[in-house]
């Protein structure tokens, strides 16, 4: 059974409609993270699945009911969001169990839910101290505990890392993790950032402009963008877009643009329809390129000339800003027992990790093998 659904769900804000007919279900116990840049309608989605925000039209259901004009109370889920929002007045084991002292649930109730939240967060040891004695991650424990003591049917996070610095991300994605195993509950996050989505998410779906671009799993939309959006937003760096023209030069095709020749990969050819030529972006991510030629994957590599920039060294791997002919690119490679700093020349892209797109609509000029899910 579906834990949430949503039908044909329409947003507008008097004349301007931020969300288009939306569909989208979410399975019992999955962790789905809503992604996409600032304005994509994502945290509207999310307010609308908490009743924060009223559907415009479309329906949504939570548990096979039909919760679409139900009040908030009424919905059977929990909202942690991008401000703490903790009670300074209160300690961490008062703001933990607010929602449950106004319910009137049993004190001996409300203190076993507070100590079984407690330990799952690491905050057993900080339940007397007072808000402004805890660093923002601990904070930040202390809204999910608030969130975990009501023992919801779903759990809705909207940004919630936002306000942290790295460090305290990157162990926080961990935290919600392993929260999310503990629980087993179905779990929708809200992020801008396609990290904490590739890292934490059972499936990803991609929103822009109020609409749905993609949906899959992170190795799904990794591997197999279904557009151009997709492919330039999944991936760190992002992906590389360059100009090109695809020629048939006998029984083979080659994309050509400025200052590189790469092979067609074969899986390209039956899209390609037999066409003499066809003017196309080529997607190109920093991660496949490499200096030597040599590639763990094995996969065939074919030269290109790049122009370096600027070259960060950070440990394993080095970012270099370049040009390929006269467009910009990123590239990632691997920087190599000293440490050298990567200079101007010839380096080398796997060519079967290529990806085509058409220029006119962005969309992948995707075989099956390439094929994602849209909505």
């Amino acid at each position: 059974m579906a834990a949430v659904e949503l039908i044909d769900v329409t947003k507008r804000f008097g004349r301007v409609t931020v969300i288009t007919d939306l569909n989208l279900r979410i399975d019992e116990g999955e962790f789905v993270v809503l992604v996409g840049p600032s304005g994509c309608g994502k945290s509207t989605t999310l307010r609308m699945i908490a009743g924060l925000e009223e559907v415009s039209a479309g329906r949504i259901m939570i548990a096979g009911n039909d919760v679409t004009h139900a009040a908030p109370k009424a919905r059977d889920i929990t909202m942690v969001f991008q401000s703490y929002a903790l009670y300074p007045h209160m300690d961490v084991a008062g703001n933990m169990s607010f929602s449950l002292r106004l319910a009137k649930f049993p004190k001996a109730e409300i203190a076993a839910r507070v100590a079984r939240a407690a330990e799952m967060l690491g905050l057993s040891e900080l339940l007397h101290r007072q808000p402004r004695e805890l660093s923002g991650g601990q904070r930040q424990r202390v809204a999910m505990g608030r969130a975990i003591v009501r023992d919801a049917y779903c759990f809705l996070f909207d940004e919630p890392l936002s306000n942290l610095d790295a460090k305290l991300r990157a162990q926080m994605r961990t935290e919600l993790a392993l929260l999310h195993k503990q629980l087993d509950r179905t779990m929708i996050y809200v992020t801008h950032d396609q990290i904490e989505a590739m890292t934490m998410a059972d499936r990803i779906v991609i929103m822009d402009e109020g609409v749905i671009q993609q949906i899959g799993t992170p190795p799904e939309v990794y591997n197999h963008p279904v557009n151009r959006f997709v492919a330039g937003f999944i991936g760190s760096p992002a992906m590389n877009m360059l100009d090109g023209e695809i020629r048939q030069e006998g029984s083979e095709y080659v994309v050509v643009g400025d200052g590189f020749e790469l092979p067609v990969p074969k899986a390209y050819r039956e899209s390609l329809g037999g066409a003499e030529s066809r003017q196309v972006v080529a997607g190109l991510r920093p991660e496949h390129f490499s200096s030597t030629g040599t590639r763990d994957s094995g996969g065939a590599t074919a030269p290109v000339q790049l122009t370096v920039d600027v070259a960060e060294y950070v440990g394993a791997n080095q970012f270099l800003a370049a040009r390929i002919g006269e467009q910009r690119i990123s590239v990632s490679v691997e920087a190599g027992p000293e440490g050298g700093r990567m200079e101007s020349g010839t380096y080398y892209f796997e060519t079967e990790r290529l990806y085509l797109f058409e220029k006119e609509t962005g969309l992948a000029l995707k075989p099956a093998a390439r094929a994602g899910t849209i909505s």
